[in-house]
């Protein structure tokens, strides 16, 4: 004898499996004020994110021109000492570029104020301010003040006997 399968089969959609299918696709979906708040946060945070930005590239242009104008300080003593001959290091206040003789000149961040205070010798009518550091070790000193928006800033110093570089914060006005 042949077995036989009974089946049931729906014929109609009942209104109970309806709402267990309108549950479920609602526990999936956002409301309209859901959607909203995101859109504001979003919006908030879009509005806050250039000005901290501005900030973040500024302070991080000033600490790279502060380390690299120390290292070129200190590269232009051991150059001098090495070679046994003078080596400029230079601040170009007009073009906004510093480096050491020789070398191709470094722009300066337009964020940045430059003081130079040097010997009177040591600065040009072009507005290009100079520390030689001498074969000996020594050099003819001054200090390069580099000062941020906000006032705050370093000094690097070169002693005239030692020809020493020395980085300290400026002290508040």
């Amino acid at each position: 004898m042949p077995r036989v399968a009974k089946v049931r089969t729906p014929t109609s959609a009942t209104a109970s499996s309806r709402r267990v299918a309108r549950g479920r696709r609602a526990a999936r979906a956002f409301t309209l004020v859901e959607l909203l708040v995101v859109l504001a946060i979003g919006a908030g945070l879009a509005a806050l994110v250039p000005p901290a930005y501005d900030r973040f590239r500024e302070a991080a242009q000033y600490r790279d021109t502060v380390r690299a104008m120390v290292m070129d300080l200190r590269a232009a003593r051991l150059q001098a000492q090495a070679e046994g001959r003078e080596i400029r290091f230079f601040v170009h206040l007009a073009e906004r570029t510093y480096g050491v003789q020789g070398r191709t000149p470094r722009p300066l961040p337009a964020a940045l104020q430059v003081r130079a205070t040097v010997a009177s010798i040591e600065l040009a009518p072009d507005q290009q301010a100079a520390i030689r550091f001498l074969p000996g070790g020594g050099a003819t000193g001054g200090a390069i003040d580099l000062v941020r928006p906000s006032g705050a800033g370093a000094r690097l110093a070169v002693d005239w006997f030692s020809g020493q570089v020395t980085q300290s914060p400026l002290e508040s006005p």
